[in-house]
């Protein structure tokens, strides 16, 4: 018996790299992916490769093809994404998927992906948040009797971010000490 007849060339071109690549990534396995296209096995191992796609292991293909883990992880990601503000790389490193299924898996879970500039004023708003409890911090610690050397060397900041801090915080700083030789005092006369 005969095996059956290799593929021509034009049906190994018609099978790209980035089909391949976006049947892998929506849950498809590299036996699967043979089977249907045709080619051998390092062919499309190679193609997969080619087209940058991050391999799963066989126990996150079946944690994401069992169908009650899959719409744990949507929901779990969601979560995150809505609550936390992450980011979809981080969703990705936190589903141990790749940025793409991520992506399908929060709009699985009917979450709504959110555009760059979103993004950054969720991040620059939870930064302004942390800065300003810094600041209050160090406020407090300064009207305490901390010098501002002090206060940076604690912090591992420069004197001028500390200072800074301290402004944004309404703090009201004391006089500068004289670190010079002592002066004699004026005589009035």
């Amino acid at each position: 018996m005969n095996p059956p007849p290799r593929p021509t060339a034009d049906h190994d071109d018609q099978v790209t790299a980035q089909a391949l690549r976006e049947q892998y990534e929506s849950g498809s396995t590299v036996d699967q992916l043979v089977a249907s296209s045709g080619l051998s096995y390092g062919t499309v191992l190679n193609r997969l490769h080619e087209a940058r796609t991050v391999m799963r292991t066989s126990w996150q293909t079946r944690r994401m093809r069992d169908g009650q883990a899959r719409r744990n992880l949507a929901a779990r990601l969601r979560r995150l994404y809505e609550q936390q503000g992450a980011t979809l790389a981080e969703l990705a490193a936190a589903g141990s998927v790749t940025r793409r299924t991520a992506r399908r898996l929060l709009i699985e879970a009917g979450g709504t992906p959110r555009t760059t500039q979103q993004t950054l004023r969720i991040h620059s708003a939870a930064g302004t948040a942390q800065r300003k409890k810094l600041a209050l911090s160090l406020r407090t610690r300064y009207e305490a009797g901390a010098t501002v050397p002090d206060l940076a060397e604690e912090c591992s900041y420069s004197l001028a971010t500390v200072y800074r801090l301290l402004h944004q915080a309404g703090t009201r700083m004391r006089p500068k000490h004289n670190h010079g030789p002592a002066r004699t005092p004026r005589r009035r006369s």
